[in-house]
């Protein structure tokens, strides 16, 4: 209670009274206004907790999904996939940067130009390239007036900093229900979003749908922020603040906590979904698959061991955003048993945007530039940096090879119903699949290559290196020869610079 009273005090200005006042005294006006202040923020803060997820109602609700996804604006013969991802602000700025170049590129037959933005169906995104991502597919070609100044040329890291340093922030972050991420959600949700939540995501028409990625703390698994993934949880996703799926796409393991959602699959107790028996009792099905659904497994049956799912950074588990991506669009989905996805089952081309903000820059030291051996943390750091890159290269032929079997089943079974292709196929590819990868570690111009390798993964960064991010996204994609087949092949006219 002294050091309550102390610290009552220097709230209010005053140190406490010692001296001269009797037992049961009247305390001056001074500490009475402490004490309200202190209780105040105890009250409201001490306890603070974050935003619980909300139990899914009965029966099945629409939901965010990608088969309930719909635009009036783009053309249902071209499956339109972008996936960002993960690298900071450096990813933020190069995501951005194709968003531009997709902005002013127009197709389009002659009196029914529009933009190749229009046309993308689904942007997969993790860690920084989330950033981008969300505002596009929450505000459209609007976040194109502001999103520069708003957030990329912005000192996020230092926001962050100050708003936790702040005294109620102090107070609201001992509480054990409440962490640095949950205040990072609050600061975009107040620069980005304003409230916004997954339901206002669902209502808005002719705009791509959002995948979020995050990695599961306990499984290693990725962890979408979709209604089928929510579905797991008994979970009804369309209440939750976008803001929060945000902060935990940027919950980087060491610096930010996890996000927390409530698990509410022990009490509400929901048929498991068909795929996950199919999958586990598949002979034919790969590890990381069964993998996949081993951990879908335990949201509907370990709801009473794993009450709550901590989140995590999504680049842990997939950095480039791809998994989740084929997921959604081509696995379970396929022309053999793709009832349920009239997009692809229509689409005469399929179209894959994949942006690699990752560098080749190490973070640890390289040990061959020394005699001595590396210290344990720089060996630990390299270890997992190599498996991370490793396991990002294999998720990138995978995905490839996902969506040439894909693209080959669709053709195929186009021809088989009568329906006229347009061929003009790469060497080796399907001729309705346009892979478009962007790989900016790995640039062939070495002047830019050692730029963007030297560009830290941070939250801010200066502006004339957002400038020359922003420009070399530009440039890279459009002058990428698979990209210019699919601007040749739906029809090219450039617009006016954004």
């Amino acid at each position: 209670m002294k050091v309550l009273l102390a610290s009552v005090g220097s709230l209010s200005g005053m140190a406490p009274c010692r001296c001269g006042r009797a037992e049961g005294a009247i305390p001056p006006f001074g500490q009475w206004l402490g004490i309200a202040l202190l209780v105040s923020a105890l009250t409201g803060s001490g306890c603070a907790h974050f935003p619980v997820n909300a139990p899914l109602a009965a029966g099945d609700a629409p939901g965010y999904r990608f088969r309930n996804a719909s635009s009036p604006t783009n053309s249902e013969e071209l499956l339109f996939l972008v996936a960002f991802s993960g690298g900071g602000m450096r990813a933020s700025a190069v995501a951005y940067g194709v968003l531009q170049e997709l902005a002013r590129t127009e197709v389009g037959p002659p009196g029914q130009r529009h933009p190749l933005l229009a046309e993308v169906d689904a942007i997969s995104s993790v860690s920084g390239g989330t950033f981008p991502a969300a505002c596009y597919a929450l505000w459209g070609e609007r976040m194109f007036a502001d999103f520069e100044k708003q957030f990329l040329k912005r000192q996020i890291e230092n926001a962050l900093l100050l708003r936790a340093l702040t005294p109620r922030s102090r107070i609201r972050l001992a509480s054990p229900t409440f962490n640095l991420s949950d205040l990072a959600a609050e600061y975009y949700d107040r620069l980005l979003f304003h409230g916004a939540t997954y339901a206002d995501l669902a209502a808005l028409p002719g705009r791509p749908f959002l995948l979020i990625n995050t990695t599961d703390l306990s499984s290693g698994e990725r962890f979408p922020f979709t209604q089928d993934q929510f579905d797991l949880l008994g979970s009804d996703l369309s209440q939750l603040p976008l803001s929060r799926a945000v902060a935990a796409a940027l919950a980087f393991p060491g610096l930010l906590s996890p996000v927390v959602l409530k698990n509410y699959s022990a009490t509400c107790r929901r048929p498991e979904p068909e795929w996950i028996g199919s999958v586990l009792a598949d002979p034919g099905a790969s590890i990381e698959q069964k993998s996949h659904a081993l951990a879908a497994h335990s949201y509907c049956t370990d709801g009473g061991r794993r009450p709550f799912i901590h989140l995590l950074d999504g680049g842990t588990a997939d950095n480039q955003g791809l998994r989740s991506l084929a997921e959604v669009a081509f696995e379970r989905a396929g022309p053999r048993e793709g009832a349920d996805k009239p997009a692809l089952r229509k689409a005469r081309r399929i179209a894959v945007i994949s942006v690699d903000a990752d560098t080749g820059a190490d973070i640890a030291p390289d040990p061959d530039a020394r005699e001595r051996s590396p210290r344990v943390d720089d060996l630990v750091t390299r270890v997992l940096l190599t498996m991370l890159r490793r396991y990002s290269s294999e998720t990138t032929d995978v995905f490839r090879e996902s969506a040439r079997r894909v693209a080959r089943e669709n053709e195929a079974a186009r021809k088989a119903a009568g329906l006229d292709r347009q061929a003009s196929p790469a060497e080796g590819a399907p001729a309705n699949l346009y892979m478009i990868e962007l790989h900016f570690g790995r640039l062939a111009n070495e002047t830019d290559r050692k730029f963007f390798n030297s560009v830290p993964t941070r939250l801010q960064l200066p502006s004339k290196s957002v400038d020359r991010l922003l420009e070399l996204a530009r440039s890279e994609l459009g002058r990428n020869a698979e990209f210019r087949r699919l601007v040749r092949d739906l029809g090219e006219s450039r617009a006016a610079e954004p």
